[in-house]
């Protein structure tokens, strides 16, 4: 049994000694409770005179406290031997064990071996006799990352002893937590501390935090793109209304026409609802062209008084893709100008794509997953190298052979949002069995989906509602 009587008053106050990790980046693969609270002692603190050990319900009384003495904030195991608690209070070599709260007292005395243990009540959370006089070391220059979703109120505790900041993020993505990316933003971190392998891997975790310093924002707010808006959309090319609504009238119509329709889906989304417009930036031509591959390839500039048009009004632009018999990847390399702007997504359309001794309006056509995937690495690529928020990748289907090997889809890059919109037109019970065919073929289940509604082709055009009714609830609805 641990000498309860304590050690004798230090003359002068001490200090635990506290670091900084290694690296700039540290991404903590450990679970929650008992042992993040050791894997944060571990990474900050080497020595500390006192270390509070508690059991869970006492954590935040225990947490006030190690505050005020800089001293780490340790759990008590709930069953089984405390090896893991008495391997962290050896290396931190302490002069006292504080234990906050009765049952942690047990845990502590065995752990602690022959350092002193002295007991606080939760209650009356006075630092007893006999406790070393310390006071909380000099910051460590760190921030911490904690995830609301998990028990690491003690890994937290134990962080703000060391003088860290703790910044809570509502999951792990700093990109979709606006709170934690605005307090990222505001004052940015030289290193960072990442409790849990959720915030992983390293680099991944670099790289949104670059996104969340940069603090470029989508229409609508945040930088993750769902579940945190719904799209609706226009869709054509500007001047060619046999294209598309879009085309029906000028830019400065059709933002207001884009609005008139977001504004119908308001009161039936539970997020925000930005209006976009689908800009058809190559055409699917009936002759080859000059360049033989049957599509025709509208110039940046002229798009580009439309995008940043809609830029200034809070539209995301997608720039839609019809390649005939071009490759996907040489025709986005074109808007590069414009994917470099943080309200611009892309557009695949696999009806459109040719085969060598295809023609338009002969066949339906289809494209492979992997030519899909390498558009999807590039931009990707382009989306990260610029620190910009999510950008928005659209495949187009209405019949399944549009996407070859579609289970090998790449929906996993964490700069995108890879969505599957459905094209069927027609009568309501045809497009019923086309949403449901295209769903059902989706890579996976997160995947989100996307409708259109034609207001010539379908019999009838579904209203807001019955749109809105179908499951998975589509994030994106255009009118063609």
């Amino acid at each position: 049994m641990a000498d309860s009587a304590g050690p004798a008053p230090s003359a002068a106050p001490v200090s635990a000694e506290v670091t900084p990790p290694p690296t700039a980046l540290t991404v903590l693969d450990v679970g929650d409770g008992g042992a993040s609270a050791i894997a944060t002692s571990a990474a900050l603190f080497r020595s500390a005179p006192v270390v509070v050990v508690t059991g869970g319900p006492d954590q935040a009384a225990a947490g006030g406290i190690a505050a005020r003495l800089g001293a780490p904030v340790l759990l008590a195991p709930t069953a089984g031997p405390p090896d893991a608690l008495r391997r962290e209070l050896t290396r931190l070599s302490p002069r006292a064990v504080l234990a906050v709260g009765a049952g942690a007292r047990p845990a502590a005395e065995e752990a602690a071996g022959a350092v002193p243990v002295l007991a606080v009540d939760p209650a009356t959370p006075e630092p007893p006799e006999g406790l070393p006089d310390t006071r909380p070391p000099a910051p460590v220059g760190v921030t911490v990352l904690v995830d609301a979703a998990r028990d690491d109120a003690a890994a937290a505790a134990t962080a703000r002893a060391a003088g860290a900041r703790v910044v809570t993020v509502h999951g792990t993505d700093p990109r979709a937590d606006r709170a934690a990316a605005g307090a990222l933003r505001t004052d940015p971190p030289a290193t960072v501390l990442a409790v849990g392998a959720g915030f992983g891997p390293a680099d991944r975790l670099r790289t949104r935090l670059e996104v969340v310093r940069r603090g470029v924002e989508l229409p609508g707010g945040g930088q993750v793109l769902f579940p945190g808006r719904r799209l609706v959309c226009l869709y054509g090319h500007p001047g060619a209304p046999v294209l598309g609504v879009l085309g029906e009238q000028g830019v400065e119509g059709a933002v207001a026409r884009a609005k008139e329709h977001a504004a119908r889906y308001e009161p039936l989304s539970e997020v925000p609802v930005v209006p976009a417009f689908e800009i058809i930036a190559t055409v699917a031509q009936g002759a080859p062209g000059a360049d033989g591959d049957y599509s025709g390839e509208a110039d940046v500039e002229s798009l580009r008084p439309w995008v940043e048009a809609a830029g200034r009004e809070g539209l995301y632009v997608l720039l839609d893709l019809q390649p005939g018999r071009a490759r996907l990847l040489d025709q986005a390399k074109r808007y590069a100008p414009l994917l470099e702007l943080p309200h611009v997504g892309l557009a695949a359309d696999p009806e459109w794509k040719l085969g060598p001794d295809q023609v338009p309006l002969a066949q339906i056509g289809g494209m492979d997953a992997a030519e899909i995937n390498e558009t999807a690495a590039w931009l990707a690529d382009l989306t990260a190298r610029a620190a910009l928020p999510q950008k928005l990748l659209v495949v187009h289907q209405f019949q399944l052979s549009m996407i070859r090997d579609e289970p090998s889809l790449e929906t996993g890059h964490d700069e995108l949002a890879v969505l599957v919109h459905v094209d069927g037109q027609g009568g309501t019970a045809q497009k019923t069995a086309t949403w449901n065919s295209v769903v059902a073929a989706r890579p996976h289940d997160g995947v989100p989906m996307g409708w259109k509604n034609f207001y010539d082709e379908d019999h009838p055009m579904l209203t807001p509602e019955q749109t809105m009714a179908y499951r998975p609830t589509p994030v994106m609805i255009s009118y063609q």
